[in-house]
């Protein structure tokens, strides 16, 4: 379903170029390392990150140059007491096309903050999803982590165009935290490292119990945001009927990591599209988002008046 839509988005190029699913950017931010490492060390991560990133076949899908998923991942380093050792905190940002439009709709804007690793300068970026943890576990958290988003990122974007079109990417991320490494307090990968993290979010996802939620992101981005440019009445419509999909699914799952990770990055795009609604509907969604974007209500209180 990709292929098709992003076929008609980008008609206009005339040359297609097969290539790797991901178009990643990749940014450091070292403020906070000591002056003791060689700041050349980040700079051959950032290079090493974004060829592991890039140049890698995630999946046995042919992309071709302009169906690449644009993605940002912003790796906040700080040092330990550790020689070659980190702990940092990971930013992942990506977007899809809307039908018919230029816009990159946000589908992740999430930031992860339990993450550890080794690294040494021009240290190889090695990775096996089915053998995720090797002899030395924080060096292998890394490219664990970046290979775990990089499946969500795919597998989110896929259930963009088809309804469960992502669930063999989730499988995947599903294999790495199974495999994941373990102990140098490495973190994120259980379930009991907290209620939000890698575990939870691959978990939530591949539950059948929330598998209304796979339809839900169908919903969102092919019958509301594909539709807002021939429709935008019909698009609105759909909107709300998503929101009240949500609201059922949160009053029967409370608390889920799920229904949090959709809603971030999103505010500002539900607020635009229920600008032109009627006051009554306006009302109404107002009503659902107080029970299931808490964060975000002032703003739809305020711009929704």
């Amino acid at each position: 379903m990709r292929k098709i839509i992003l076929t008609v988005l980008f008609s206009f190029f005339c040359v297609i170029v097969f290539s790797q699913e991901l178009k990643a950017t990749i940014n450091l931010v070292t403020n906070q390392v000591g002056n003791n490492v060689n700041r050349n060390t980040f700079q051959t991560l950032k290079t090493s990150l974004v060829n592991f990133l890039n140049n890698r076949k995630w999946s046995s899908e042919t992309y071709a140059q302009n169906e690449r998923i644009e993605c940002t991942f912003l790796l906040t380093i700080e040092s330990t007491e550790e020689i070659n050792v980190y702990s940092a905190s990971l930013t992942i940002q990506s977007a899809r096309p809307v039908y018919n439009s230029s816009y990159l709709s946000p589908i992740i804007n999430y930031k992860d903050d339990k993450i550890k690793f080794k690294y040494q300068e021009f240290q190889q970026l090695d990775f096996n999803e089915n053998r995720v943890a090797g002899n030395d576990a924080l060096t292998s958290n890394l490219t664990a982590v970046f290979a775990y988003y990089a499946y969500m990122i795919i597998g989110f974007d896929a259930s963009s165009f088809s309804k469960n079109g992502g669930d063999i990417y989730f499988q995947k991320a599903q294999n790495i935290v199974n495999n994941a490494p373990d102990g140098n307090d490495i973190s994120g990968w259980r379930a009991f490292d907290g209620v939000r993290n890698r575990y939870w979010l691959v978990e939530n996802v591949l539950n059948s119990r929330y598998s209304v939620f796979n339809e839900i992101y169908y919903n969102y981005y092919r019958m509301v945001l594909d539709k807002m440019y021939e429709d935008e009445k019909a698009g609105r419509q759909e909107l709300i009927k998503v929101l009240e999909q949500i609201g059922t699914f949160n009053t029967d799952n409370p608390n889920t990591m799920i229904n949090q990770f959709f809603f971030q990055g999103k505010s500002n795009e539900i607020v635009k599209i229920l600008s032109k609604a009627t006051p009554p509907e306006k009302a109404r969604c107002i009503e659902i988002l107080s029970k299931v974007d808490v964060t975000n209500l002032r703003k739809y209180k305020d711009e929704l008046k």
